[in-house]
């Protein structure tokens, strides 16, 4: 039996790609680049600054200029936070339903508290949402399943009574190591590598809706 739902954020709650990908096109005409489309940036957006740099530039951590880049990339996202970031098409449904079922949820984010907390509050989630764990506040963050556990410990309801839906393969790693039920939601980021079909998740999703049928 389900009791409580816990999301990712980027690319499964809120679609903040054209913010990200503001700051990173930023970076590139600065350095006389061309802007790169928003659909060439949407499939890394879940990567956070580590893929997006790896997009925009091919460098990565541990490269000569990639914490130089990562801290310019970080400021300049800091000034577009909420531009045009909003809530998926359905997700404002979903958790109305959710609510009226008196099924609570919460975030599990890998994104920084300095970036999660501003926009869930932006959003108009704060005073909704039962839990927010980002990826500064655990010791781990996904693939491993401590974030999620925290999580659950907070809202005192078991991991195997919690479904975590994400759109990235971290998210159903994390997922499945906790022992919760692995939703994928396949209209998010999804990465550039490998299908969700076979991330092994336990069930997958095209719109936000749909997971009503899991509760």
């Amino acid at each position: 039996m389900i009791e409580a739902v816990l999301f990712d954020f980027d690319g499964t709650l809120a679609d903040t790609a054209p913010d990200l990908g503001h700051a990173l096109n930023r970076q590139r005409t600065a350095r006389g680049l061309t802007e790169l489309p928003i659909e060439q940036i949407r499939p890394l957006a879940s990567a956070g600054s580590r893929g997006l740099l790896g997009l925009g530039f091919n460098i990565k951590p541990g490269d000569e200029d990639y914490e130089f880049m990562r801290d310019e990339f970080l400021d300049f996202y800091t000034q577009c936070l909420c531009h045009d970031t909003c809530l998926f098409p359905g997700i404002e449904a979903l958790l109305n339903q959710m609510e009226t079922m008196s099924i609570p949820w919460g975030i599990v984010t890998n994104k920084p508290a300095r970036f999660a907390h501003p926009l869930i509050q932006t959003l108009g989630l704060g005073q909704r949402v039962a839990c927010v764990i980002c990826g500064d506040e655990t010791t781990h963050t996904k693939p491993h399943p401590a974030p999620l556990l925290a999580a659950s410990n907070k809202m005192t309801i078991s991991p195997a009574h919690c479904i975590y839906l994400g759109d990235d393969i971290r998210d159903v790693q994390a997922s499945l190591a906790a022992g919760m039920q692995s939703i994928v939601a396949r209209y998010g980021y999804l990465g550039i590598d490998q299908a969700p079909e076979t991330w092994g998740a336990h069930h997958l999703i095209d719109h936000p809706e749909e997971l009503l049928a899991h509760l």
